[in-house]
């Protein structure tokens, strides 16, 4: 162990920023790297079988202009957070940092940074994050999950090698597209930030904006808060519809291989899945997302015609329903749709980017 060369990778604050460190540490342990993970403790409860060495927690803060009494506080933090990143570098003598993005990763890009130790960024949305963006210049390369990457700093290389997909995602890429001469599944996942009004108006939508004969092949596999589940339920009971309603979903993999229309927000994440996987897809960008970079990563798919997109402010039932009912009374249009989100997406981007950090900590 000892001889092996170490990666720190520094990431956090939500699973969009873990998900894909995690599938690039799996690729760094196979080409017999030691893997540290570096996060605050909010980024550390997304990592219990995050596949690393060792994990250690550090001090980390979001600075708030708005809230200018919070700014004392957040500094401290931060400075804290950089000292003991700082005393791990010297104690761990890294061959290389990656940087996966969200504000737990900047005390360690700057501790790598003053400790001459190479660094790298992986960008994950089509528009560079704040962290992402204050490192981009000093890092060996930028890979982002998309080739649009707004905010980029000029002259910065950029690598745009798509997202690390999980290994059952990766899996489900040639699972074949599901026959549309019966049931046809729609699968609604909205993810754990502002997803309340996708339960409200999807399940409007589907039971009272669908024609009879159409609703009667549906069968609703939907991720919906915990507090709304008995609402929803109520909806599709009402006119008769088969449902499967959970707050979580395990086998996401298998959920999107079965489904013939995936709504769901366009995170980062969830973007390079429904692309990986192939299905076609109706994405409603989170309206507060920084940077809209929920909107910009919709473009991925929505440019091959593959998606549609629907902003927050254009949410009504009536118009979403008419758009589901279009999408999913042509089989063939479906299938073709599914065929170009598989054309989009990639499942190798872990490899790809291993490849360039190997090259970038040897130069």
């Amino acid at each position: 162990m000892a001889n092996k060369p170490l990666v720190i990778i520094a990431a956090g604050g939500t699973g969009g920023h873990m998900f894909p460190a995690a599938a690039f540490a799996e690729e760094m342990r196979a080409r017999g790297w030691q893997v540290g993970l570096i996060s605050d403790a909010r980024g550390l409860s997304y990592a219990d079988s995050f596949p690393a060495d060792w994990k250690e927690e550090v001090a980390a803060a979001s600075p708030n202009i708005r809230k200018p009494w919070t700014l004392p506080s957040a500094v401290l933090k931060i400075w804290r957070g950089i000292g003991r990143a700082n005393r791990l570098m010297k104690s761990r003598k890294p061959a290389l940092v990656a940087g996966f993005g969200g504000y737990p990763a900047f005390p360690a890009l700057s501790a790598a940074r003053r400790c001459e130790v190479p660094i790298i960024v992986h960008e994950q949305n089509a528009v560079l994050g704040r962290v992402n963006r204050q490192f981009a210049s000093k890092a060996a390369f930028v890979a982002s999950g998309f080739p649009r990457l707004d905010k980029l700093p000029a002259g910065v290389r950029h690598e745009p090698v798509g997202n690390p997909v999980r290994a059952p995602i990766a899996a489900m890429r040639g699972a074949p597209f599901p026959p549309t001469s019966g049931d046809l599944n729609i699968f609604i996942t909205g993810g754990s930030q502002g997803a309340r009004i996708l339960g409200q108006i999807i399940p409007l939508a589907i039971a009272f904006q669908t024609p009879p004969p159409l609703r009667a092949r549906l069968k609703i596999v939907q991720q919906v808060r915990e507090e709304q589940l008995d609402e929803v339920r109520a909806i599709y009971e009402e006119v008769g519809l088969r449902h499967e309603l959970r707050p979580f979903f395990a086998d996401m993999a298998e959920r999107l291989a079965a489904a013939h229309l995936i709504i769901a927000r366009s995170g980062a994440g969830t973007v390079s899945e429904i692309s990986a996987v192939g299905r076609p897809s109706i994405l409603i960008p989170l309206k507060i997302a920084m940077d809209d970079h929920q909107a910009a990563n919709a473009e991925a798919l929505v440019d091959v015609d593959a998606a549609d997109v629907v902003l927050e402010d254009n949410l009504y039932p009536n118009l979403l329903g008419e758009l589901i009912k279009v999408r999913l009374e042509n089989g063939e249009e479906l299938e073709a749709r599914a065929a170009r989100a598989k054309d989009a997406g990639t499942v190798t981007a872990a490899q790809d980017l291993a490849e360039l950090a190997i090259e970038a900590a040897s130069c």
